[in-house]
């Protein structure tokens, strides 16, 4: 299974209501991995007030709000990503 980057931030909460929403669309065709951006100096300074965002493999997915096309997007290229 493929893995999303979700930076995040501890007490964010438009970081909470978006991984709501993702949840169920990466459900059983992704994974996250949750980065905390307080955490790393790097994250921090690259994303500091962007949070939340998602990525994959460096590439931007989504930020806020949650581009649900562009995760439809996404998804439908994940078959391709796994070869």
């Amino acid at each position: 299974m493929i893995i999303v980057q979700y930076y995040t931030r501890a007490g964010c909460h438009l970081c909470e209501i978006m991984l709501e929403e993702l949840l169920p669309l990466l459900r059983g065709r992704a994974d996250i991995e949750r980065c905390d951006i307080d955490s790393r100096p790097d994250w921090r300074e690259k994303y500091d007030t962007r949070v939340p965002v998602i990525e994959f493999e460096g590439v931007l997915v989504s930020g806020y709000p949650l581009d649900h096309g562009a995760i439809r997007r996404f998804l439908a290229r994940v078959p391709e990503i796994r070869e």
